[in-house]
């Protein structure tokens, strides 16, 4: 497999995977958009020269979009293999990638979320025990940051105090979200016109920057939905999903 960074020259004529659409789907905009502003922070996006999914995201953990204190460390965004890709070891080659261009920049390590048992849009911890990867730290309800430090001296990342316990002082529904998510775009407002047509207490918070990400009440930050102030579930929910959720 051959695979090709993305690059603030080369993201208008590259397919960025998960959303394969052409440059006018808002899907594809808002995730290019957030890219290219990354890029200057130090975001790495690796995929294969073929179209469909799979690549790997990751960036300096003091620039991430979560909650964190894992200073020298590198965070990795997403690594997403599927499809016909699934099964050829294009995991391996993503993450050896990773690795080794965080060792030549001098980190200390990565680290990234999961849980203890796979959940959609998260990596599976199974995969990342056999890479070596452990748990450092987990907040209240199963959300884990695993690491992979570089040194047996290096210190363990951990999750800031205000995601540790994800919650929210409001009633109803609210959905915490960025544009690093490219289905966001299309489906988030998909979910508040269904919210309003059957009268659905539902408020959603865009996360538009760094700091915002990086003091949210979630260790998720791509998509985080609560009710009544407790977490429910980082899966992205269409119309259909979004009304059996509120009818249960």
């Amino acid at each position: 497999m051959e695979y090709i960074r993305v690059t603030k020259d080369n993201l208008e004529k590259e397919h960025i995977c998960c959303a394969i659409s052409n440059n006018k789907d808002v899907q594809v905009s808002s995730k290019k958009a957030w890219l290219s502003d990354r890029f200057d922070e130090g975001l790495v996006f690796l995929k294969s020269m073929e179209r469909g999914k799979c690549f790997i995201e990751y960036i300096p953990a003091e620039n991430a979009w979560n909650p964190l204190d894992a200073d020298g460390y590198m965070y990795i965004d997403c690594l997403w293999v599927s499809g016909s890709f699934k099964g050829h070891g294009y995991s391996n080659d993503l993450l050896k990638a990773c690795i080794e261009d965080s060792k030549e920049k001098g980190k200390k390590g990565l680290c990234i979320l999961c849980t203890s048992k796979k959940k959609p849009f998260l990596s599976d911890p199974k995969y990342l025990k056999y890479k070596g990867f452990s748990v450092c730290d987990e907040a209240v309800g199963g959300i884990q940051l695993w690491y992979l430090p570089f040194t047996d001296d290096a210190e363990r990342p951990r999750f800031k105090d205000c995601a540790k316990h994800p919650h929210v002082n409001n009633e109803g529904y609210v959905l915490f979200y960025t544009n690093q998510c490219p289905f966001n775009a299309k489906y988030v407002p998909i979910v508040e016109q269904t919210a309003k047509e059957h009268n659905i207490r539902f408020k959603a918070i865009h996360i538009e920057n760094k700091e915002q990400a990086q003091n949210a009440p979630t260790p998720i930050t791509t998509y985080a939905l609560f009710c009544n102030g407790e977490y429910l579930t980082n899966e992205q929910m269409n119309d259909t999903k979004f009304l059996k959720l509120t009818a249960r």
